[in-house]
């Protein structure tokens, strides 16, 4: 690891390439011809839902992209993982020049987009389309079969040791964790770079680059307190209940549990003289009178921060700021849900986006510069970040509206995320490891 850290140090000071070479112009030129090939594969992956709930349809779309990658040369395996209550993954496996680097590709199957959703269509306006999944991340599907169609044209893909890992359930992942994304762990431990196809980001009218993501970590607050007339509230007796605790605990979360880069949010509260949730845990069901004393109390919500260490130093303020009780409280219980790990920014990631920019130049693109990592959720490639030696996010297509029925995706965005792709691959994968 420490020699393929090194090598990615030493990007910055390899030749630059003055001009395409001629299979990178195939390349360019193969995504632009097939743009509506490209186009017409989207449109069905987006018109069949795959919720992240629905594994039938997740294996359907999953059937698409199959077709797309065998006659290419990939070796393709379905993992099934119905056990975790999802459908499972996609790993499609091409083996190149031995000892050359070995470049994992990652996006998933499913939306955030169940049966039950009225937004179910593929609907085109000129050079924009608006349909589930169109950028989250059917689309970033799409930008990975075109670069590797170019890659295939332009006799690069022969040489190169590519990974293609479709998760069926990163909108919503099935457990254990552990089983659920063991497969991409142990794919990332067996490659070199990684490169996340899900949807880019813009500053304006400047696309961005991503080198790092942060984690997320669910957490759940129980409180239980002495119940009682409301008349006696705040006496020594009877104390102030579960509601005044649980706004204290979570108040002082806003105001106490603050670093740049940190997000803490309180999804749901509930509280009364019961409060239980209820299987699944997105509902809660609740009792209470305006002359009670509440005795019961639940919040939920997650933490994002930006490395390891941020993470033990909040989880460590949230527990102190639990641990001072008001008066009259019996219980008040604090757990963490192990969630996706963060992807930090390092100096190889950096290396690896300088790269991406020469590409842009040769292009004649705009160079891509870091993207604010507050500005993205968390994502696959962050549970592999530790084992690659580097690693990019947002070549998927641009767009916006994601995980509403607005979502909507640049139609242009494909082509230029698709060249990019493909000569960056081109270039990594003929390097020694």
């Amino acid at each position: 690891m420490r020699a393929l850290l090194a090598s990615f140090a030493l990007m910055l000071a390899a030749p630059a390439l003055a001009q395409l070479t001629p299979a990178e112009r195939t390349m360019q030129a193969t995504v632009a011809a097939e743009q509506d090939r490209t186009l017409s594969l989207l449109e069905r992956m987006v018109n069949q839902n795959s919720g992240s709930q629905n594994p039938d349809g997740v294996e359907k779309v999953a059937a698409m992209v199959r077709a797309e990658l065998e006659p290419l040369g990939f070796a393709v395996r379905w993992i099934p993982l119905r056990q975790t209550g999802r459908a499972g993954h996609l790993v499609a496996s091409h083996t190149g020049k031995r000892g050359t680097k070995r470049l994992l590709l990652i996006s998933h199957l499913d939306t955030v987009f169940e049966p039950a959703s009225p937004f179910q269509r593929w609907v085109r306006d000129g050079d924009e389309v608006r349909g589930p999944g169109a950028t989250d991340n059917k689309g970033g599907i799409a930008v990975i079969v075109a670069a590797l169609r170019a890659m295939k044209a332009a006799g690069t893909l022969q040489q190169t040791n590519v990974t293609v890992f479709l998760t069926g359930d990163e909108e919503d992942p099935g457990m254990p964790l552990a089983m659920a994304r063991g497969d991409l762990i142990a794919a990332g431990k067996a490659s070199d770079v990684a490169l996340d196809f899900e949807p880019m980001a813009r500053d304006g009218e400047r696309d961005m680059g991503g080198i790092s993501r942060r984690s997320i970590t669910d957490w759940q607050l129980v409180v239980k307190a002495r119940g009682g007339h409301s008349s006696a509230v705040g006496t020594a007796g009877s104390g102030f209940g579960a509601n005044y605790e649980l706004a204290r605990i979570v108040d002082a979360f806003r105001k106490d549990v603050t670093e740049p880069g940190l997000t803490l949010n309180v999804g749901m509260i509930a509280g009364g003289t019961s409060a239980k949730l209820e299987p699944g845990g997105i509902r809660a069901a609740v009792e209470g009178k305006t002359n009670i004393i509440a005795s019961e109390a639940v919040a939920k919500g997650d933490l994002r921060v930006l490395d390891p260490a941020q993470l033990e130093r909040a989880q460590a303020r949230m527990r102190a700021i639990v641990a001072a009780r008001l008066g009259g409280v019996s219980e008040a219980n604090l757990e963490f849900e192990p969630g996706y790990p963060p992807m930090a920014a390092t100096d190889a990631n950096r290396a690896l986006l300088a790269r991406l920019n020469l590409v842009n130049r040769d292009l004649g693109l705009d160079s891509q510069e870091p993207l604010d990592p507050i500005r993205r959720g968390a994502g696959d490639i962050s549970f592999v970040a530790a084992d690659v030696a580097a690693g990019l996010v947002g070549f998927g297509p641009g767009g916006g509206g994601t995980h509403s029925d607005d979502e909507w995706l640049d139609i242009p965005s494909i082509t230029r995320q698709a060249t990019r792709a493909a000569i960056l691959m081109s270039r990594l994968g003929k390097e020694r490891r």
